[in-house]
């Protein structure tokens, strides 16, 4: 894995990049625009965790974390994991989607949980194989319609 990758805060100096990062065409429909996801971040500041992903100082991604989410709506069921992972289209198959989720796991296990979840749209061209290759492992729930999986931290 490539060691000049690391997670930066998003800042005012830096939105604009953060904004530009697109994924591969036809990437769209499994994952919302990094705007979105930041006006998301922005009225839930409690739960989210949004960070630009770069490599040395070239931007490669975008992640957003959910922390200590009331998944039930009912505050007995908190969760957090990986929320959006935006990787773009040149660095695709550079490990840079490993490496947003192992970071991540750290700042979720780093916090004192001990399961990362996540959530993918099923589709035979979706994120699906990537997450299950990581060592997540379906739950059987679903959420909006997408399958969630779990990883153990421990």
């Amino acid at each position: 894995m490539n060691e000049s990758l690391r997670l930066v805060p998003i800042t005012p100096a830096n939105v604009e990049t953060a904004i530009a990062v697109k994924v591969r065409p036809g990437q769209e429909r499994f994952v919302s625009p990094v705007a979105k996801s930041l006006a998301e971040a922005y009225v839930q500041r409690q739960v989210a965790w949004p960070r630009l992903i770069l490599d040395g100082d070239r931007p490669v991604g975008f992640l957003m974390a959910f922390i200590d989410i009331d998944w039930d709506g009912k505050g007995v069921d908190f969760r957090s994991g990986l929320w959006r992972l935006n990787v773009t289209a040149e660095a695709q198959g550079q490990g840079v989607g490993r490496f947003a989720v192992r970071a991540v796991a750290a700042e979720i296990k780093r916090r004192g949980a001990t399961r990362m979840y996540v959530t993918w749209e099923p589709a035979e061209d979706g994120p699906e194989g990537f997450y299950l290759k990581l060592g997540f492992q379906l739950t059987g729930e679903e959420s909006g319609g997408q399958r969630v999986g779990v990883l153990d931290l421990i």
